[in-house]
């Protein structure tokens, strides 16, 4: 696996000229227009980088995009890859890999999710405190000894630095944030209530079928992370679930969460 996210590593850094990315950035479902408004230098198509593999999920696009927000270098993936997909964990989590490689020192993720929290409401930002995670977990299998160790820890998974200043960011831009724990698991089905009534019992405040695997992969290599859900729908009431509105809640919700991002890029 090592040889195979050395190998697309170098492909890309030739097809950006060597482009070195200070930070990325994982565009969720509903998320993926402020990809559009990089200001892009190079745009690759997943389907044209060798190993890397294919989104096939309505509201991603498809697309790794090398451009400057705020006068900071990223690297953006506009839509990503999932475990309900069929694809195994070292696939799904193989783009944070290949970022780690070309230089990352910062990783921004963002989802649609379903609130648990009862006091959340539809359209809200909830700032990612902490996870659990119910999926496989990435690192099982041998270790990329050279990325990182056997036993990472997971205490301070999501920076406490960077939410300390997403919050200054939020009070100062008049944008309201929640806080809370991401609960993930592995879909595609939508939860049901008894299964949104357990994540409120073990902790959760928001669920979802991605982010997780891809920041323990981070933090694995020593990559501060920051995770923002966009709440998306409300997983205790009684309305049923939706792919479609969740993409339009997620565009909804979309310029708020590109005016933190945006902002916390610009102060990095």
């Amino acid at each position: 696996m090592l040889k195979e996210i050395k190998k697309t590593a170098e492909w890309i850094r030739t097809a950006t000229d060597r482009f070195e990315p200070e930070a990325g950035i994982i565009l969720g479902t509903g998320l993926g227009d402020f990809g559009d408004r990089i200001e892009a230098a190079y745009t690759l198509d997943y389907a044209s980088i060798p190993g890397f593999p294919v989104s096939t999920v309505e509201g991603h696009k498809g697309r790794l995009i090398f451009g400057t927000v705020e006068g900071r270098r990223v690297v953006a993936m506009q839509g990503r890859f999932h475990y309900y997909e069929g694809y195994p964990m070292s696939q799904v989590t193989f783009p944070v890999r290949v970022m780690k490689l070309l230089g990352i020192r910062f990783l921004f993720v963002s989802n649609a999710s379903g609130g648990i929290n009862p006091t959340f409401r539809v359209g809200d930002l909830m700032v990612i405190t902490d996870h659990i995670n119910l999926m496989p977990n990435p690192l099982i299998g041998p270790n990329l000894a050279e990325l990182g160790p056997r036993f990472p820890d997971m205490h301070n998974c999501y920076d406490k630095g960077l939410i300390a200043r997403a919050t200054a960011i939020a009070e100062r831009e008049g944008i309201k944030l929640q806080y809370g724990v991401y609960v993930g698991g592995t879909g595609p089905t939508f939860e049901t209530q008894a299964e949104y009534r357990y994540f409120k019992t073990i902790g959760g405040d928001a669920a979802g079928m991605s982010t997780v695997p891809e920041v323990i992969v981070a933090r694995h290599m020593g990559i501060p992370c920051f995770g923002v859900s966009v709440i998306t729908n409300c997983g205790l009431s009684d309305e049923i679930g939706d792919h479609e509105d969740v993409q339009r809640q997620g565009r909804k919700a979309a310029a708020r969460m590109e005016t933190l991002f945006k902002a916390m890029l610009r102060e990095l």
